[in-house]
């Protein structure tokens, strides 16, 4: 439960556009790496302090801001004074738990969303919130932790020989938005085989690990749901603005970035009917299972019962029950027992029940 509500006691009373860090720290120390960047040239440095990012402002080039770590509040509250950003877009940054979600103005473009990893060792799901701020000739983009799937961003943009070196900021927001959705296909290949090899296990034998795997899968699919869906409405917004901060010809790219979120959410929603039939499959063959456990305690029984009627009978120990003084009582009554018993045998075995 803890990954859809966290505790946000901190921010009740306060005044809208407080800056003050909501979610768990992630990284020790903020880092902020910048590159800028043209057609011909391109610089690549990591800043000491959020100082040295300020004179990028007003360069001709294009320049790209990324910091990792959200906690140390002053950093971003410095950065965001500087560039003119909102006070209530400062909270929003500061916020981790923000749905996704896209604001514009008329100096900048403000959008955030979910940037999903899993493990390859124990498949488990990260999530990070990533805050973007694109502006005439910057981006900054802000993230919780260190690592993420941007790396092939930027070695197109240390080629120059790639369209990224040629274009504006609103074409690197696009590739940062691109390397994003992107991810989620990685991600969900990955489900994808989860799903095939638990599906697998269910129809050899539907254990309690079995069990425990479809619905840690369910609880993984709700989330990728939640986080996807606004996505399709934040790209939208993106298409439909008509801000002189997008290009005509970046807005095709974003299109297509459009296209990849509905195919993430039509995969979304058949693994999740996927998982759900795999649900009802469990519980048809433990209930099966359970049948069968008592179809043959039933036949059991079923034969017992003639038998302990017999014994029943003579357990009795009246005077006039002459049988009980024949010498091969005993005997006689042992066998009819087995007669009974090979007759219901037979019995079951013509109805298909053994």
């Amino acid at each position: 439960m803890r990954r859809f509500i966290r505790k946000r006691s901190d921010k009740a009373g306060l005044s809208p556009g407080t800056a003050i860090f909501v979610g768990e720290k992630k990284v020790d120390k903020v880092t902020i790496e910048i590159m800028d960047y043209d057609e011909t040239q391109i610089t690549e440095t990591e800043a000491a302090n959020i100082e040295e990012c300020f004179p990028f402002k007003d360069q001709p080039t294009v320049t790209w801001i990324n910091i990792d770590g959200l906690h140390e509040v002053d950093i971003i509250d410095k950065l965001g004074h500087h560039f003119g950003l909102h006070p209530l877009l400062i909270e929003d940054i500061l916020n981790t738990e923000q749905r996704p979600k896209m604001e514009e103005t008329e100096n900048y473009i403000f959008f955030v969303l979910k940037m999903i990893q899993i493990n390859e060792d124990d498949h488990q799901i990260t999530t990070e919130q990533v805050s973007v701020v694109l502006g005439s000739n910057f981006v900054i983009s802000l993230q919780e932790r260190k690592g993420d799937v941007f790396e092939p961003v930027r070695e197109r943009i240390r080629k120059s020989k790639w369209r990224i070196r040629k274009l504006g900021s609103d074409y690197l927001a696009y590739a940062l938005l691109d390397a994003i959705v992107d991810n989620y296909f990685i991600v969900l290949e990955n489900i994808g085989e989860q799903i095939e090899d638990t599906e697998q296990q269910l129809t050899d034998n539907p254990t309690r690990e079995v069990l425990s795997r479809i619905r840690n899968l369910k609880k993984d699919m709700i989330y990728l749901r939640k986080s996807i869906w606004p996505l399709r409405e934040l790209i939208s917004g993106i298409q439909r603005i008509e801000s002189s901060l997008i290009q005509e010809s970046t807005g095709v790219y974003f299109k297509d970035v459009y296209d990849h979120t509905i195919q993430i959410i039509d995969t979304v929603e058949s693994y999740r009917d996927t998982i759900s039939g795999m649900l009802d499959i469990y519980l048809s063959s433990i209930s099966n299972k359970m049948n069968e456990v008592m179809k043959v305690l039933t036949i059991f029984a079923s034969i017992f019962i003639p038998l302990t009627f017999v014994a029943g009978i003579y357990g009795m120990n009246f005077e006039n029950m002459p049988e009980l003084k024949w010498g091969w009582g005993y005997f006689g009554l042992l066998g009819i027992m087995l007669v009974i018993v090979i007759v219901l045998f037979i019995y079951f075995r013509r109805k298909k029940w053994l």
